[in-house]
């Protein structure tokens, strides 16, 4: 492929979400002169970040938060000028409820996920029998697994905890993160850290307390998540999205486009697509366009469905990433309402327990300025893998739904002043059972389409940071490939 030097490189980025949004941004901070167009099919930019300010609550319609321990997402803020308006969570109340019979039990401090680095809080839990705190603490004398290849979480939790353990606190744990099937879930493509601890020391309870030794962050007194490491925009997610959308270039941006083909051209990429609503420039009017490679960063099976002509197999292992759907609901209520204390910040439930929600969230005990003074702000989360009907009922019937089971576990009184359901419709992938070696099989294959790359949360990791990095690390892929072009395609 020839390319002009007298013209910038021309990539386009299918997907308007974090993913695509950190790749374009990418794209022009390595190659200031790079030609970019953002396709994002619906009317907005974020994706799963959305920011709503109603009555004076800031409602996070879908992800709260990031991570500081993985460093894309907080470096990414720095570089778009808004790291000085990051806040942690509040000081005060950083634990995690379990579910048991109706009431909310603190998850014992110093048990992250599924390795306790305090034993002491472990043997004293009312969450577990005495048999079942018999069972996890034998952890400590299991030996290693010999076999290999891939083991489901279920089966690794059983095998190591036993299993009260893993149905009473790391399943309701880990739902609360990937809404997943854990008799599916993979562990290596999931939480590999703690298959690296298995192999270390043997024993998770040896080596969380090998790293409670060593000082590591957030180990001795975390309660479920380590939430000293959480950080988010004092004004919201939605302002990490307008700081990246106000640093491209002014036409970058395509709203209500949607990409329905694209296929080799003699200069590159060709691109068709269809805009809603009026469009002032004249190449988007004619709904096609050239490029010199094209990103997409989208969900696996959208992706599968445009790369069906270009590379069969490909597509097909992308149309195979499975996916859930979920909720969540945004509630308000005058504190006096709510007679729980509230002491946490927030609480998920096993699915033993047989409700008909996953999570609650209480959004302004998490983060400061979330609510007005002497009310409360609670999102709560229903549907994923396991209760994917759910989301087949109405709005009014998940609120309801919503309402009833705060009344039972809050001790809620009345309706909510204020309710906004969000529905996320396919929007997590599922790291199923060989996940890792499906991954390895597209990159391998995109890795040999010239001008292609892929980016987003369906490959290797779905938490902001780890999205934010597959976009940056899409485009850098991108250029290098376009300045070691060959002659012609």
């Amino acid at each position: 492929m020839e390319h002009d030097k007298n013209i910038g490189l021309r990539v386009a980025v299918v997907g308007g979400g974090i993913a695509g949004l950190a790749a374009a941004h990418r794209l022009g901070e390595l190659e200031p002169s790079c030609q970019i167009r953002l396709f994002e099919a619906g009317p907005r930019l974020g994706g799963s970040l959305q920011t709503v300010r109603r009555d004076g609550f800031l409602i996070e319609c879908g992800a709260d938060s990031f991570i500081t321990n993985l460093p894309a997402a907080l470096d990414l803020c720095r570089r778009v000028g808004i790291a000085d308006q990051l806040i942690s969570t509040n000081h005060a109340g950083r634990r995690a409820f379990v579910v048991r019979r109706g009431r909310l039990l603190a998850v014992p401090e110093g048990f992250a996920l599924m390795a306790p680095a305090r034993i002491w809080p472990v043997l004293t839990t009312p969450i577990l029998s005495p048999a079942g705190k018999m069972r996890l603490a034998w952890e400590y004398f299991v030996p290693r697994r010999r076999a290999d290849g891939d083991e489901s979480l279920g089966s690794f939790v059983r095998r190591r905890l036993g299993r009260e353990a893993f149905e009473r606190l790391v399943q309701p744990l880990v739902a609360g993160i990937y809404t997943a099937d854990p008799e599916q879930l993979s562990l290596a493509a999931t939480l590999p850290r703690f298959i690296d601890m298995e192999r270390t020391h043997g024993s998770l309870i040896r080596g969380a307390l090998r790293q409670r030794a060593k000082g590591d962050a957030g180990v001795s007194h975390a309660s479920g998540a380590r939430y000293s490491l959480f950080v988010t925009p004092r004004d919201g997610l939605s302002s990490l999205v307008d700081a990246i959308k106000a640093r491209l270039p002014t036409q970058t941006v395509l709203l209500n486009t949607k990409v329905s083909t694209f296929e080799r051209s003699d200069t590159g990429w060709r691109l068709t697509f269809r805009a809603s609503g009026i469009q002032a420039d004249s190449d988007v009017r004619s709904n096609q366009m050239e490029f010199d490679a094209v990103l997409l960063a989208t969900a696996a099976p959208a992706a599968g469905r445009l790369l069906a002509a270009v590379d069969p197999q490909l597509s097909d292992d992308l149309s195979a990433i499975p996916y859930a759907s979920t909720a969540v609901l945004s509630m308000a209520y005058d504190r006096h309402q709510i007679a729980h204390p509230l002491d946490g910040f927030g609480f998920v439930v096993p699915a033993i327990e047989g409700r008909r929600i996953l999570s609650a969230s209480f959004s302004s005990q998490k983060f400061a300025g979330r609510a007005p003074a002497d009310q409360v702000l609670l999102r709560i989360f229903i549907g994923g893998a396991c209760q994917a009907d759910l989301l087949e009922r109405s709005d009014e019937e998940l609120q309801q739904i919503a309402t009833e089971e705060i009344a039972e576990l809050l001790g809620a009184r009345g309706s909510p002043k204020l309710a906004i359901v969000a529905r996320w419709s396919q929007s997590m992938p599922q790291y199923h059972l060989g996940h890792l070696q499906r991954v390895a099989r597209i990159e391998s294959r995109v890795a040999e389409i010239h001008g292609l790359a892929l980016a987003g949360n369906a490959f290797r990791g779905v938490g902001i940071p780890q999205v934010v990095a597959s976009g940056e690390a899409a485009a850098e892929r991108v250029l290098e490939s376009l300045r070691r072009a060959p002659a012609e395609i």
